[in-house]
């Protein structure tokens, strides 16, 4: 690829990079193409799920910690640039976090819009990833700002009459949404039983995936991600107080069961401001650098 195509993802959280298509960043990076990771807060209310890292050292720094993994994690996916957009953590819904004024979820909404618009003016992206606008799975409101924030930086980054101060109007031209893979969910269930092993899935499992089933009705784009099945690991592991090594969940399958199952990442195309047809394999399909 050009090396002027730039692909932009925002998430909300440290880890958040690692389990949400790491796996096409890693292809289009790559390939040649520019990438860079917003992540919108530090993490710091993050639960501390591997025993091993559930250390008072730890826990007395775990804002330093997790940016520490997500720097070797981003180094991982071989993202070109990491931007902290700054904003804490916000916990979950009636925390105490959730009550502090710093907090992602209780910052003023057009300052960090505007924050989202410099790095986009700064960088260019053509291609944008960001959370969709179900969030009935996990309603983190670390999660649900994320969506706000990047849906309307991806609408001002082009005018000039929004946040003149944030650098020189730039139009991104598609804005993605990342896919819950219900699926990979499905197979992997499948592949524990074949081969007699515990399955980590549960009812609650399958109920998620069934009130979530509407949303593959909804995926417009699927990244083939054959000779990058293992980046997800490898970025997951990266996060040593989020992720715990032994965790069925992520890593109960053998590796080599583990690449065949479901080995695509799955996007709605949100908007587009180039034609293009449905469905893609290209994030950047009908994008023509001039």
């Amino acid at each position: 690829m050009d090396e002027r195509f730039c692909l932009l993802t925002v998430h909300a959280h440290p880890d958040d990079e690692a389990s949400k298509g790491p796996a096409t960043v890693a292809k289009y990076k790559a390939a040649g193409a520019r990438t860079v990771l917003v992540t919108c807060t530090g993490g710091e209310e993050g639960e501390i799920l591997n025993p091993a890292m559930d250390l008072p050292e730890v826990r007395a720094d775990l804002a330093a910690v997790r940016a520490r993994e997500l720097a070797e994690a981003a180094k991982v996916i071989g993202y070109d640039e990491v931007v902290l957009l700054g904003y804490r953590d916000s916990g979950m819904p009636g925390s105490e976090a959730n009550a502090n004024p710093a907090c992602f979820a209780s910052a003023d909404l057009d300052e960090a819009i505007g924050r989202l618009v410099a790095v986009m003016r700064r960088v260019r992206p053509q291609v944008v990833i960001g959370y969709g606008e179900d969030h009935s799975g996990y309603p983190h409101p670390d999660h649900i700002r994320a969506h706000e924030v990047a849906l309307a930086a991806f609408g001002a980054a082009g005018d000039p009459s929004r946040y003149p101060e944030a650098g020189e109007p730039f139009e991104p031209l598609k804005l993605y949404y990342t896919v819950w893979s219900r699926k990979r969910i499905l197979e992997s269930h499948a592949k524990f039983l074949e081969l007699g092993l515990e399955s980590p899935y549960d009812e609650s499992w399958f109920e998620r995936a069934e009130r979530r089933a509407s949303e593959e009705e909804k995926v417009t784009t699927s990244i083939d991600l054959t000779g990058f099945e293992d980046v997800r690991r490898h970025a997951l592991l990266a996060h040593g107080t989020q992720i715990d090594p032994t965790s069925k969940f992520w890593f109960g399958l053998p590796e080599e069961e583990a690449r065949k199952i479901y080995p695509y990442d799955d996007y709605i195309l949100a908007e587009s401001r180039v034609e293009t047809t449905l469905p893609e394999d290209d994030l950047f399909a009908g994008i023509e650098l001039t």
